[in-house]
């Protein structure tokens, strides 16, 4: 596609990008989130995969095994189970279970608090609930690392995994935990995993096919209404899952308005450029201002 197809003006301030989007959000009548890695990574450095917190936290880890990131630590071919789940474990445990809650969240929350509002996103670290966002309201498409499932799988049932989690927290040692707390799927016994969409394995039980279909509901029921396409740190890992319907659902509905924050690569279809709104920089600024 040429470049004279697509549109990647930025607006130039986070005040000015607050100000258009609280116009556009007073002249809408819904709002559609759709929120990527990014939003969670401009919440700042509690949230970065990388640097002064990953030491803090997983340091042993990388001192024993070479690598200097979480999602390495996730990759890394562990020889054990044992030493796998001391990895997963402590990974969800502080990025589920008792993280800190984003301020850029709460702030998202007070934005669309009382408008008729849904949310669609890939992240799995759960900000949107533990910030107070309505369940019945957001659809976790990629998985949520509050889930385990069978390894298989041999039947499409997600399991909680608080306590597991936290039993194997508790328990390790030397970086492996107690072979007895290795997570076993409980119809088949083969190995559990998380519930996380890496490979054609992911299940996608009962709550995801009930947040899907309110998720196709709410884009349905607006389909040529005033609505906000509100996309925030999506980058191109996953175009298919927000960024390509969105530009698509705007472009097929004339009163639909198309927002984008994002650090870097923000761009958009040109035949929706005078219905847009891309800012380059940090998301959380803006939505601080708008809250």
């Amino acid at each position: 596609m040429s470049l004279s197809q697509w549109t990647s003006k930025s607006i130039e301030t986070s005040s000015q990008a607050a100000e258009k989007i609280a116009a556009w959000l007073d002249e809408n009548d819904a709002v559609l989130v759709g929120a990527g890695a990014g939003l969670s990574a401009a919440c700042g450095p509690e949230f970065a995969y990388t640097g002064e917190r990953f030491e803090r936290l997983y340091g042993d880890f990388a001192q024993r095994y070479g690598f200097q990131d979480e999602y390495s630590g996730g990759f890394y071919p562990y020889d054990t189970p044992e030493e796998l789940w001391a990895w997963w474990s402590r990974v969800i445990w502080h990025e589920r279970y008792v993280g800190p809650v984003g301020n850029a969240y709460r702030d998202l929350l007070r934005i669309v608090d009382g408008r008729d509002y849904f949310v669609l996103t890939t992240n799995v670290d759960h900000q949107f609930q533990r910030a107070g966002f309505d369940k019945q309201r957001l659809f976790y498409t990629q998985g949520d690392y509050g889930l385990f499932q069978c390894s298989v799988p041999c039947h499409r049932r997600t399991y909680d995994n608080y306590d597991a989690v936290r039993q194997m927290v508790e328990a390790e040692k030397d970086l492996r935990i107690p072979t007895e707390l290795v997570p076993r799927c409980p119809v088949c016994a083969e190995p559990m995993t998380m519930n996380l969409r890496v490979d054609g394995r992911f299940v996608e039980d009962k709550g995801w096919h009930a947040a899907a279909r309110r998720y196709d509901a709410f884009v349905r029921g607006h389909a040529h209404g005033k609505v906000l396409y509100l996309e925030i740190g999506v980058g191109a890992n996953t175009p298919g899952i927000i960024k390509h319907p969105f530009w698509q659902q705007v472009a097929e509905n004339r009163n639909a308005r198309y927002v984008q924050l994002n650090l870097g690569d923000v761009i958009a279809p040109a035949r929706i450029a005078e219905r847009s709104a891309l800012y380059d920089g940090n998301a959380a600024e803006v939505l601080s201002k708008l809250a």
